[in-house]
Parts: C-alpha cells; sequence; structure tokens
C-alpha cells in the first residue's frame, strides 16, 4: 500500500510534463538498428557508436507515439567544446548544443499520436570534435520513407561549412568562433533539400586548394579522401556515397595566385574528382564572399580551366554568383544571404540536371 501510494503521488508530481503517463513505455533503439538511416561521411568501425566530424552529417527516424529522446555523445575536444546540433521533428527546426561528454536529448514530448519524422543534423564542423549516436528511445520506430534518389555533394571552406551565419542565439562578436555555425541551413543543404537530394557537406573552415589560412597545415586535395579531413585522418570509401552532382567552392583562402599555378593545381583535382566519380557533374563555383578582386581573378580561373576540361570532359562546368555576400560573422554569409546563395544556385542546378 505504501509503494502505490508513492507511485500515486509521483504521478501526481509528474502529470504536468506527462512524464508519467509515458514512464517505462519508452523503447531503447540501439544506434545500428535498421531503421535509423545515416548521410554523411561517418566511422561506423564501432556499430553501437557511429562517429562523425563533418558539417551537416544527418540522421534519420521515423516513430509512432508522443515521445522521444536521443543520447548522444560528444568528444568535447580540448576539453571545452561542445557541438551544435539541428533537431528537425515534422519539418520544425529548433538548435541546440551539447553540455557533457554525454547528453540525452528529448527530440519531442506531448506529440499527437501517430507517425513523426525525426533528423538530426551537426551544425558545426570537425575542428569541434566529433559526435557520436548511441542510440533513441521512442515508443516505436517505424520505417522511414525512402530516401530521395538524387545525391549532391558540396566541397569547400568556411562558407559551405555555414561558419558565422546563425546569429540567433550568439552576436558575432560574442562567444566563441563556432557558435554561429549552421551546416543545416548553409546553403548547400538548402540547395539539396529544395531539390529532393540527399547531401554531404565536404567542407573544412580555412582550407584552401593551394593554401590554407590560419596556419592550417592541410589542402583539401590532402584530405577530401578522409571521413575526419580537418585532421586528415581514417580512409573514406567513396563507393558509399556516389553524387550525380559535385559543386567546388575553393578559392577564397587561396587568394589571388599565380594563374597558371593554381589553374594547374585546380584541373589536377578535377581529375582526381573524375577518377572517384566517373558518372557525376562538375560545377566549379566562385567564392560567394570574394571581394571584386579575387572574384574578376576566380572568374577568369575557373573559365578557362573549364573550357580546358570540356573538350574532352562535358560534365564540368562554372557558375558565377551574381554578387558578394559577405553580412555575417568576419565578413561570412549571414542565414539570409545563405538562402539567397541557395536559391542562385539551386535554379542553375535544376536547369542543368533537368530536375
Amino acid at each position: 500500500m505504501k509503494g502505490l501510494f508513492s507511485l500515486i503521488f509521483s504521478c501526481v508530481l509528474l502529470i504536468g510534463s506527462n512524464s508519467c503517463s509515458n514512464a517505462g513505455q519508452l523503447k531503447f533503439y540501439p544506434a545500428n538498428d535498421p531503421q535509423i538511416r545515416y548521410t554523411g561521411r561517418i566511422d561506423f568501425s564501432n556499430p553501437l557508436s557511429p562517429r562523425f566530424w563533418q558539417p551537416g552529417v544527418y540522421i534519420e527516424w521515423q516513430f509512432e507515439g508522443s515521445d522521444c529522446e536521443m543520447i548522444i555523445n560528444d568528444e568535447v575536444l580540448w576539453g571545452n567544446s561542445h557541438n551544435y546540433l539541428e533537431i528537425v521533428v515534422d519539418g520544425k527546426a529548433r538548435r541546440i548544443q551539447t553540455k557533457s561528454r554525454t547528453d540525452t536529448i528529448q527530440i519531442a514530448k506531448g506529440l499527437p499520436a501517430g507517425k513523426h519524422l525525426v533528423m538530426i543534423s551537426k551544425n558545426t564542423e570537425a575542428g569541434i570534435g566529433y559526435l557520436e549516436l548511441t542510440g533513441v528511445r521512442c515508443e516505436k520506430l517505424v520505417a522511414l520513407p525512402p530516401a530521395p534518389t538524387r545525391k549532391i555533394e558540396f566541397i569547400g571552406n568556411s562558407i559551405t561549412c555555414g561558419m558565422g551565419s546563425d546569429q540567433s542565439e550568439v552576436a558575432c562578436d560574442k562567444g566563441v568562433w563556432y557558435d554561429q555555425h549552421n551546416a543545416y541551413l548553409s546553403y548547400g543543404a538548402i540547395t539539396a533539400r529544395t531539390l529532393n537530394a540527399q547531401y554531404h557537406l565536404s567542407a573544412v573552415s580555412g582550407i584552401g586548394l593551394m593554401h590554407s589560412c590560419c596556419n592550417m597545415k592541410v589542402i583539401m586535395p590532402q584530405v577530401f579522401d578522409k571521413i575526419n579531413m580537418r585532421e586528415d585522418t581514417i580512409a573514406w570509401d567513396f563507393k558509399r556515397y556516389q553524387p550525380d552532382v559535385v559543386t567546388v567552392c575553393l578559392g577564397q583562402n587561396d587568394g589571388i595566385q599565380d594563374s597558371l599555378l593554381f589553374c594547374n593545381n585546380y584541373i589536377t583535382f578535377l581529375e582526381r574528382l573524375r577518377q572517384y566519380y566517373p558518372a557525376a557533374t562538375i560545377v566549379c563555383l566562385n567564392s560567394p564572399m570574394g571581394d571584386e578582386k579575387l572574384t574578376i581573378a576566380m572568374k577568369k580561373y575557373l573559365t578557362a580551366i573549364t573550357e580546358k576540361m570540356q573538350k574532352t570532359d562535358k560534365k564540368i562546368h562554372a557558375f558565377f554568383y551574381s554578387r558578394q555576400y559577405n553580412s555575417g560573422c568576419s565578413w561570412h554569409p549571414s542565414l539570409e544571404e545563405h538562402r539567397q546563395i541557395a536559391e542562385e544556385l539551386t535554379a542553375f542546378v535544376k536547369k542543368l540536371m533537368k530536375w
């Protein structure tokens, strides 16, 4: 009787949050459950805690019921770095940040009965450390809708990462350098979702084709075949993702280089991409945040590069943005500008691919 009274009393205390009615009803599904879908460069060495570094990596599942939560590990790089994520439930997105090495994060609570689609996306990049999903708790996992058949990969630097774009919580002159990262609302992710395509963001802040900024010791051709591109570690199997379209947005960190040297290095990288992706359409982009001098130079370089490549490879193209986008933090594009960049790129890719 005493135990029953304690249970009833606990229910009364928790009824406002609906915790009692769902206590013990949530089932744990490990990270390797076949109804959880992963998209991005991910290390599955331990299938019970898949590890991922890259910005924009996303994970999806669908559940029946009203409540859901996930358990996620953060590397906590340097002992104090905590990744940001976007949590999207039934199309409604919210931004969160991890608080510790292991967090149980509430995905949904008190939703109407029925199926609910979840997507989580890593908003921060490899320089903030890895995340690991260890599992989800919900009343019942159910099969996901089929993934889009179209696939795009966006290769780039901090712009492609979504750095400096999101001031919704921390202003540009506050916090730390990654507080304004938002890969989910970056131009690449928006473009792909608009075109109903899967996407990878193969990007590192500061990286260049020949020269990277900020004393970075790696360049994109060196690390492109890795899962953790920032640290140039863990080989990536390109058979796991063959994109229909690849965009390359490099040059901002290189700056104006010797034209012959830059063009030759760019062509070598494109030839390597063609080896990885025999059927892909490749689009070379100028930097959307480049100043007038860099934009003029990049247009000259990319025009020469694509004209030469098209003599033997008709699926390599160039696209130039209509203006400079730099009203975010550290002269990066803002969230609104990422939307505008995506609008330009979406129109070009849609026409090019007849999508």
